[in-house]
């Protein structure tokens, strides 16, 4: 697989010398359930990228179900604040990709065939839609909510 080095970011975690990945460096988010009414829990994100204010998701999965939680944060984000999730179907160990479906402005959008050149070209088109729509400091025209102890 060919990577462009001007944006190239390697995993850099060889399991054969480290362990596995997962045991031993993604954090058990599990703990922290206690922290958060009724059954919400928190979500991983697979890779994630921002661009002029926008931000872009992607969310990798090996069928094509999104459970009740996850579909309700996509919506309401995406319905909320700059962002854009692109919902993919493959194989992440070969990267092959079946099919996606994207998620803006609250509305989860059709799966659509495709493969990982599709989806190449479809992060490429929100790049450039990304840099040419670029948000405004939201603090310039509305009142944003701040966490409290978040300074």
């Amino acid at each position: 697989m060919k990577q462009n080095d001007a944006g190239r970011n390697p995993m850099r975690w060889d399991c054969s010398k480290q362990g596995c990945f997962n045991k031993v460096k993604r954090p058990k988010i599990g703990l922290f359930a206690e922290c958060l009414p009724g059954k919400i829990a928190f979500t991983d994100v697979d890779a994630a990228v921002e661009i002029g204010g926008n931000l872009l998701e992607i969310e990798w999965k090996c069928h094509r179900e999104i459970a009740g939680g996850q579909a309700i944060k996509f919506c309401r984000a995406t319905r909320t604040c700059h962002l854009t999730v692109f919902i993919v179907e493959g194989d992440a160990e070969t990267m092959e990709v079946d099919a996606m479906a994207i998620v803006s402005a609250g509305v989860i959008g059709p799966w659509r065939k495709t493969d990982l050149d599709g989806l190449k070209r479809k992060i490429a088109e929100w790049a450039q839609w990304a840099a040419a729509h670029q948000t405004p400091d939201l603090e310039s025209y509305m009142n944003v909510m701040r966490f409290p102890n978040g300074r």
